[in-house]
């Protein structure tokens, strides 16, 4: 048995029972985590595209998914790029004028945040 077809098991036996393909289970939970939909708003963009689920649904995939697919994908990180960029931005707290300083890598993801 090669790793794919062992990683296709567990994928098989990760959403038995489910009337959903996997595909629109992750899709909805990658729309609630990755844009802060409530499942409400999810349920109505997943009825757009003729897709009948209940909110209820999505939020029983979100608690049970969500841990998972965020323990995979920290599994999978393997730290940041070589190359830094730094984005310097004006933005006003409070009435006050402040810098907020991005550090970004070359691929995008954030490193750190300052903010003064």
């Amino acid at each position: 048995m090669a790793i794919s077809d062992n990683h296709t098991m567990t994928k098989s036996t990760m959403y038995k029972r489910y009337r959903f393909p996997p595909e629109i289970i992750q899709y909805a939970v990658w729309l609630y985590f990755r844009f802060n939909l409530s499942h409400r708003d999810i349920e109505d963009l997943l009825a757009q595209r003729g897709i009948i689920v209940t909110h209820e649904s999505i939020r029983l995939w979100c608690n049970k998914f969500g841990s998972k697919y965020a323990a995979r994908l920290r599994r999978k990180h393997q730290g940041y790029g070589d190359t830094f960029f730094i984005d310097e931005v004006f933005v006003k707290f409070d009435g006050k004028q402040r810098y907020l300083w991005r550090a970004v890598d070359q691929d995008g993801e954030v490193v750190d945040v300052f903010l003064s």
